[in-house]
């Protein structure tokens, strides 16, 4: 009896799934290179170079630009604002999402109503916010001055003091992203079962016994999400710097995003703003990996 040798399959026919799953990602691999990795690539060989107002590299330095912004004032002043930005926006708005986002999930008629209220930021851009903030924070006919003028308290000037121009930035951008964290973490609190709340009721368990053992572990997932997120978006915070105070006064404002756009289009310093954009990505890079490494440890997801 003759046993015929199986066919031996082509690498070609072989690979097929492969070439078939490599086109489909094509489009993506595309846009990435052109909008994404040329892009970070081109930053980080800028910044080894002094560069013309065209932004072609002109004379290699090696690492003087990072030698440079280390040196600088300006730069470590920017450093300290942007990571007090952080400090002051995101633990704070986070709370006062999940404070509301606890407050709309009670099942009370008409609370669909306050949840669109809440949720209401997320429509709103940028640059409209920051106008209406503008008006808000403005010295003689804002808001703010006119309820300081009812109570006989002294005016502030928000925008203009040193002392308070990043915390104002900061309540704008509370303000602003509060939508946001308030609709994922609803959503999350919507996903818990129903079904841990009632055992906890029958065995007599209180609100905040509740709230302390199932809703809080159960919603851990989304917590880290939105933390790791707002973390982020904190790190490049641009608009509301650019329409509010410009990074003034004194440069109590100038994050790095403001200080690295100011760098390369205002004074054509294209090497060390790259030099600044590596530093704000190592800096976002150490924070995230911190972030999966401590916090991720206390991330319930059953």
């Amino acid at each position: 009896m003759v046993v015929s040798k199986p066919k031996k399959i082509s690498y070609w026919k072989r690979s097929s799934n492969a070439r078939i799953a490599l086109l489909y990602l094509l489009p993506s691999i595309i846009l990435f290179s052109v909008f994404v990795f040329y892009p970070m690539f081109r930053t980080i060989y800028l910044s080894f170079f002094l560069t013309d107002q065209a932004g072609e590299a002109a004379i290699f330095v090696g690492v003087e630009n990072y030698t440079y912004l280390l040196e600088s004032d300006a730069f470590l002043n920017s450093i300290k604002a942007t990571f007090l930005f952080v400090l002051y926006t995101v633990p704070t708005g986070i709370i006062i999402a999940l404070i509301l986002a606890l407050l709309a999930n009670e099942k009370l008629r008409g609370i669909g109503i306050f949840r669109t209220i809440y949720a209401s930021t997320m429509g709103i851009s940028v640059a409209a916010s920051s106008v209406v903030w503008l008006f808000l924070f403005h010295p003689s006919v804002g808001m703010f001055n006119k309820l300081l003028n009812i109570f006989n308290l002294p005016q502030i000037e928000w925008l203009l003091d040193p002392t308070w121009a990043l915390f104002s930035v900061s309540l704008s951008t509370i303000w602003l992203n509060t939508g946001f964290s308030f609709l994922i973490i609803l959503g999350g609190l919507q996903n818990i079962d129903e079904h841990l709340y009632e055992s906890a009721r029958i065995d007599g368990a209180s609100y905040w016994y509740r709230l302390k053992r199932i809703t809080i572990p159960m919603l851990s997932p989304t917590l880290f999400f939105i933390i790791t997120i707002s973390l982020i978006n904190a790190f490049q915070t641009f608009g509301q710097i650019d329409i509010l105070t410009k990074g003034g006064p004194s440069q109590s404002t100038n994050l790095i995003v403001y200080s690295i756009y100011k760098e390369a289009f205002i004074n054509y310093q294209f090497g060390t703003a790259s030099a600044q954009a590596v530093f704000l990505f190592i800096c976002i890079l150490i924070v995230t990996i911190l972030q999966f490494k401590l916090g991720e440890k206390k991330v319930h997801y059953q």
